[in-house]
């Protein structure tokens, strides 16, 4: 998959295992995921998703520090909830939120296919154990768009590893090292 990772992401990968900070960077993080890819959605529907994605970026927010705790690089981390987000737009047919083709679904799964399995992950159940106790809010599918799926915002090709793009346009495999003076006020949320 292809992201984008500067100070910010590294400053929020610190954040959010911080008490009292964390809370807030999370608060952010989910506002602005759920603000992004609504704005990916078919504006007539963009709303009816809002409380559901608000409750799944917030169970992938743990899944982040998961995969931190279990030694994956900022970049990784971060792709494999995005994966899980592509999971959960596919099941919902919500194909015009995708990050990547419907076609690339396994092989992003493969790529992560022992931490998937340690928590439950497929790519019917994109939360696993990481799915709230009471579940999340549910929203509207639009299944048929699986027929002749619609990707406009997925950019198809990297499905064999996380790609980085820096701030100054370079594509990094694997993602940047972290750099040793990041201060976590730089978070999102953090004022």
């Amino acid at each position: 998959m292809k992201l984008r990772q500067n100070v910010k992401h590294f400053a929020a990968k610190q954040a959010l295992t911080l008490p009292v900070l964390g809370e807030k960077v999370n608060d952010r993080l989910v506002d602005l995921h759920t603000n992004v890819f609504a704005d990916k959605a078919d504006a007539d529907r963009a709303d009816e998703r809002r409380d559901h994605l608000d409750d799944f970026f917030d169970a992938t927010m743990d899944t982040y520090v998961a995969a931190l705790e279990a030694g994956f690089p900022e970049a990784e981390a971060r792709e494999i909830t995005h994966i899980q987000a592509n999971f959960d737009f596919y099941n919902h047919g919500w194909t015009e939120m995708m990050e990547f083709p419907s076609d690339e679904l396994q092989a992003h799964y493969d790529r992560y296919e022992d931490f998937f399995g340690k928590y439950g992950i497929t790519i019917s159940d994109p939360l696993g154990e990481f799915r709230p106790r009471g579940g999340i809010t549910e929203a509207p599918s639009t299944p048929e768009k699986l027929d002749d799926p619609d990707h406009p915002h997925a950019v198809g090709g990297f499905a064999d590893d996380v790609y980085v793009e820096t701030e100054g346009g370079e594509l990094v495999v694997g993602g940047q090292e972290e750099p040793g003076d990041v201060d976590p006020s730089e978070a999102p949320g953090v004022e």
